[in-house]
């Protein structure tokens, strides 16, 4: 599998191409654009007709908040290497072991928790750096290294645990990071949003995002204009697993227990996420906002079908269906950049490899 499928070139429409069409060719420009976000609120509308009494209300929206928030946190963090071509499959490992950890530091050593917590973010970036350093330095595909790194992991997780539940008293302060409310809506709700509003930010109008972008549009192209790749597919990889680590927090103040049969069941709607995120907004150029649409459209989706009575298998087979059509649909739009971008590149036979590189 290579998830060098996901490319960092957009096929969003500029205001110039616009400017040039028609209502109705306008509409038909922007409809595969933002198509997921409409899905979105149809199957929203469609849900809260058919399910009046359950599902357009504040309980179910806290109720999606808290259980989607996790997934979500998780699908941003494996967006980053996505950003360089890259992918980072220890986030539905590492979060077996980190909230474990969250737990074990504080029930068996007696570590505060805000210390309990900043050591598990500190042993999640080293996580991030050494895959950084297997997929750069070692040259081993990012998809065989996170996986080995994954799985090694998990074989922590047990063996720290015994294959056991870790049960103790925990202070009130930890449980808040899961259980305040804001305006009546979950607080892991506004970290999200947070952490949405930051990493698009940095993507869209830092360097360093740029950078990212440009890494995963042409490594070869990016390092030939002077960006360190290295450095910064490294970095990518350091983020994503700080960001693994502060959900495996999450997650263990959500449970209060430490087990380690519970987190892999995220790696896939994680990926989803990512996936879904490729394929709108922005679509063929992985994106925050098409991320967060990408969890949320999970979220409706899969509650709206629980709430109708749909067997435990539902959810599972949803999130894998949805995989197969996201990568499909991502690796159409990519297929259909690069043929619209070979069209210029034949009309232009005297751009030398130097005008080719960063735009």
């Amino acid at each position: 599998m290579s998830v060098n499928s996901v490319k960092s070139e957009a096929l969003e429409p500029t205001r110039a191409e616009l400017a040039g069409l028609s209502g109705g060719a306008r509409i038909a420009r922007l409809l595969p654009v933002y198509g997921l976000v409409i899905l979105t609120v149809l199957l929203a509308l469609f849900f809260s007709l058919l399910l009046p009494q359950t599902f357009p209300t504040l309980l179910n929206l806290r109720s999606i908040v808290a259980d989607k928030a996790i997934i979500a946190i998780l699908s941003l963090a494996v967006m980053i290497p996505m950003v360089t071509g890259k992918i980072d499959l220890t986030v539905g490992y590492g979060i077996v072991l980190w909230h474990i950890l969250a737990i074990s530091l504080q029930v068996w050593y007696g570590v505060p928790w805000p210390v309990a917590a900043l050591i598990v973010l500190g042993l999640g970036a080293l996580v991030g750096f050494l895959n950084g350093l297997l997929v750069e330095v070692a040259q081993i595909d990012s998809f065989i290294a996170t996986l080995g790194m994954g799985t090694v992991l998990y074989a922590l997780a047990m063996w720290h645990s015994d294959g056991r539940q870790i049960i103790g008293t925990l202070p009130d302060g930890f449980f808040k990071l899961n259980t305040l409310r804001v305006a009546g809506v979950p607080v892991t709700g506004f970290y999200v949003l947070a952490l949405a509003v930051v990493m698009w930010f940095v993507l869209e109008y830092l360097p360093v995002g740029r950078y990212l972008y440009a890494i995963g549009a042409n490594p070869k192209a990016a390092a030939l204009n002077g960006i360190p790749v290295r450095r910064y597919t490294i970095a990518a990889f350091v983020a994503s697993g700080t960001l693994t680590a502060a959900a495996g927090v999450i997650l263990a103040a959500k449970l209060r227990i430490g087990q380690a049969s519970v987190g892999l069941e995220f790696l896939l709607p994680a990926l989803v996420g990512a996936f879904l995120g490729s394929t709108t907004i922005k679509p063929g150029r992985v994106n925050v906002w098409g991320t967060i649409v990408g969890v949320i459209i999970l979220a409706i989706g899969i509650s709206g079908i629980q709430q109708m009575g749909g067997s435990f298998w539902v959810e599972p087979m949803f999130n894998g269906l949805t995989l197969l059509v996201a990568i499909g649909i991502a690796g159409y739009a990519q297929r259909k950049r690069m043929a619209a971008t070979r069209v210029p590149e034949a009309r232009s036979p005297d751009k030398t490899p130097a005008q080719g590189g960063l735009q």
